[in-house]
């Protein structure tokens, strides 16, 4: 058996939507592999997911898509890894390699399409199982704790930036600067852009100009140039009318997210007018994220992270929902068992498990209070 983190009922983080089980370790299929979990990266679309702000797909999965592990064994036909590499789990688990949108590099668009820790369990466990075609072989710079943001926030802050079309030396401005938007921040200035960001929260704005920000106000201010491109990063509909009075001629906005809420009704003349263009970003391709971990080694990215157990996942999605979570939360799982357990069935779509015997009820302190930051070796902060 293993512990995992299930979504058992979607709704406000008060109700603890997210709860801790045990379950039977997966069996991979053919073709994929099984991955002992190091660390899980929390994404917003975890927060969505638990929020039900994106329907569920699946009763009582497991959430979870910036998973870093060790692979432990091989499905049947499986051969790309061999035991003991280690591989990331991303967003991106499945397409169908025949439609016009896969034929075209363009997979993220398949209507076949299938996704961690939405379609089929992720990473918010002691292992997963992955598609070899989709895991990635991860650069050895990075520590795990790193790398683990990088195979969701940044790999679609990088997709992001291509659907922004910044031109070269052009400026961007960045709205939010959590998880994505602080990664993509030094890809663009090591590109020879100008960044400008607005952001909310103090700690963001400490960051941003520490990363290289040319200038940071609050999410609703305008910029103080005319900006070539944007990206809004929060998931708040009504930032899309500032963020185009922004733009100069010709300047493009694209809008992150997998969800957001409603944007408020545009004027043509002041929002759309000379030639601005609005894009959405969805999901990314393989190439996206194999180009991105590449560049992310070669420009030495530095990624914030906030580490938390990995029996306190649950507190990470509350503090990201109150905006408390400096750059990334990392749940981290410490003392693996020394062999892997014996699974005789695979775990498969089902009613969610029962709750761990003694899992604790009483409110606990935030995973944020007294986490420091850091782009080093996991430590746990709860200590």
């Amino acid at each position: 058996m293993m512990r995992a983190w299930v979504i058992v009922r979607p709704g406000p983080i008060s109700q603890s939507p997210l709860i801790l089980v045990e379950r039977p370790v997966p069996t991979p299929a053919p073709g994929e592999v099984l991955v002992r979990t190091r660390t899980s990266g929390v994404c917003r679309t975890d927060l969505h997911l638990a929020l039900g702000e994106l329907a569920a797909r699946r009763d009582g999965v497991v959430p979870g898509h910036e998973v870093v592990g060790e692979v432990v064994q091989l499905g049947e036909g499986a051969d790309r890894f061999q035991t003991g590499d280690r591989v990331g789990i991303p967003w991106l688990r499945h397409t169908c390699g025949v439609c016009t949108w896969c034929r075209s590099s363009r997979e993220n668009l398949c209507p076949e399409s299938l996704y961690t820790g939405w379609d089929v369990d992720g990473g918010f466990a002691e292992f997963a199982v992955v598609p070899q075609a989709f895991a990635y072989r991860i650069p050895p710079s990075f520590s795990d704790e790193q790398v683990a943001p990088l195979l969701c926030a940044g790999i679609i802050g990088y997709r992001s930036l291509m659907r922004a079309r910044l031109p070269v030396g052009g400026r961007l401005g960045i709205y939010g600067f959590g998880a994505s938007a602080h990664v993509t921040a030094q890809v663009a200035i090591a590109m020879g852009a100008e960044v400008h960001v607005m952001t909310r929260g103090q700690e963001a704005r400490e960051l941003a100009t520490r990363l290289g920000a040319t200038s940071v106000a609050g999410p609703y201010d305008r910029a103080p140039v005319a900006l070539d491109s944007a990206i809004i990063f929060a998931p708040a509909g009504e930032l899309v009318p500032p963020a185009l009075e922004s733009l100069g001629p010709s300047g493009t906005l694209a809008l992150a997210g997998i969800h957001m809420s409603d944007i408020p009704a545009l004027d043509y003349q002041r929002h759309l007018f000379m030639e601005r263009t609005v894009t959405s970003v969805t999901s990314n391709t393989r190439r996206d994220g194999e180009e991105f971990l590449v560049l992310a080694q070669r420009l030495g990215v530095e990624v914030t992270t906030t580490p938390v157990p990995f029996e306190h996942a649950d507190l990470a999605l509350r503090d990201l929902a109150a905006g408390n979570v400096r750059g990334a939360a990392v749940p981290t799982l410490t003392g693996w068992p020394a062999t892997l357990p014996v699974c005789p069935t695979p775990a498969r779509p089902g009613p969610p498990a029962a709750p761990v015997p003694g899992k604790r009820t009483a409110p606990m302190a935030s995973a944020s209070h007294g986490a420091r930051p850091h782009r080093t070796a996991p430590t746990n902060v709860w200590q």
